[in-house]
């Protein structure tokens, strides 16, 4: 049995769906059974660096503003679509999964072309256009967040897809590792700091403000600034205290492991991965993107607080609060574990195959 996987554009729908091919492969399937439909951003690098096949179709992005480019979509669509399914039916697909964004559209209509099960799976607590529109003729929709999405038509909440590094995460086993991964000397409280691939500045200036009002042993910084890395780097190495400021982390089990308190924003996957690694957090959500909604089940149930973006001059108070009480940090970290769902991943592939054809 096939299966074909379209993912394309960000970390957010790509590595979720390695999870899933990870876990299919776990189930018995070859690599090579398992092929991803993309475009040429990250997916067309990360995906045959991990081991899977990978055809890439020419795709195109809704601009949100008028732009004679939108003109273009529904010519690319159906051009695109075609190419997809010959390339389904070429590899032998029993099922097809679309993880959302704009190559959703394509993928459903090669799928639709073909007779074959499509499934989709939205990891926001608000679904975005490509998955409302393919929902209607979808076997079912994987919801990786509580919240509107769960109006969809056989909507399932299934969790977010997580790499098996932090499906499996154990902060015991890994803690001494990460600490001396990162350089913080044992009994040292630790903030991690993560503001997304593209970083956040709003957080990165938090930062430099909390560290400055620190004395030098009270704190230890990890902290993953994206673009602006190189900006705050000569600001983490004059700091009085241990403030590792890197781009980004590969193996983000090892950041989980080692922060004690997460300032960050509302990524869905990142609220996944803090409630499967029992993390407390201080989200600060950006709101153009339907954050808000993400953070909403996290901070209901004590997980996690929210500090608005535009009430960014409280973050020293209220992270500074929680470092201070270590009491509040762990009632949350329970609470978080609460909503999390590790094996999400593993159950997405088993209803693949039960859904697939022939």
């Amino acid at each position: 049995m096939r299966v074909a996987i379209a993912a394309a554009g960000t970390g957010g729908h790509v590595f979720p769906a390695l999870a899933v091919a990870q876990a299919l492969v776990a189930r018995g399937l070859d690599p090579a059974d398992v092929v991803f439909l993309g475009g040429d951003r990250l997916e067309a690098r990360v995906v045959p660096a991990a081991g899977f096949p990978f055809a890439g179709f020419e795709l195109v992005a809704l601009k949100r503003s008028a732009s004679p480019r939108n003109l273009r979509i529904p010519f690319v669509l159906r051009r695109t679509g075609r190419a997809m399914a010959a390339a389904l039916d070429g590899h032998g697909a029993g099922v097809v999964l679309a993880m959302g964004g704009y190559v959703t559209v394509p993928a459903a209509r090669a799928a639709r072309r073909l007779g074959i099960p499509l499934f989709l799976q939205e990891q926001n607590a608000v679904p975005g256009l490509a998955v409302r529109l393919a929902a209607r003729r979808a076997c079912a929709v994987f919801l990786g967040l509580p919240g509107p999405a769960e109006r969809l038509p056989r909507s399932v909440l299934t969790g977010n897809p997580l790499r098996p590094g932090l499906a499996a995460f154990d902060r015991a086993a890994l803690g001494a590792a990460a600490r001396r991964r990162y350089g913080i000397p044992d009994g040292t409280t630790v903030l991690g700091v993560l503001g997304g691939s593209q970083g956040a500045r709003v957080l990165n200036r938090a930062v430099a403000a909390l560290v400055a009002g620190r004395p030098a042993g009270a704190l230890a910084v990890v902290h993953l600034a994206g673009a602006e890395a190189g900006e705050f780097a000569s600001r983490a190495a004059a700091a009085p205290l241990p403030w590792r400021c890197l781009p980004f982390e590969e193996q983000m089990e090892y950041f989980y492991a080692a922060a004690d308190l997460v300032l960050c924003r509302a990524g869905a996957m990142t609220i996944a991965e803090l409630a499967a690694t029992r993390t407390p957090a201080v989200l600060v959500p950006l709101d153009r993107v339907g954050q808000q909604h993400n953070a909403a089940a996290l901070v209901a149930a004590g997980g996690a607080r929210l500090v608005p973006q535009s009430q960014a001059a409280r973050l020293p108070e209220v992270v500074g609060g929680l470092l201070g009480d270590p009491a509040a940090r762990e009632d949350m970290a329970r609470r978080a574990g609460q909503l999390g769902r590790p094996h999400a991943a593993g159950d997405i592939a088993d209803r693949l195959l039960e859904g697939a054809r022939g």
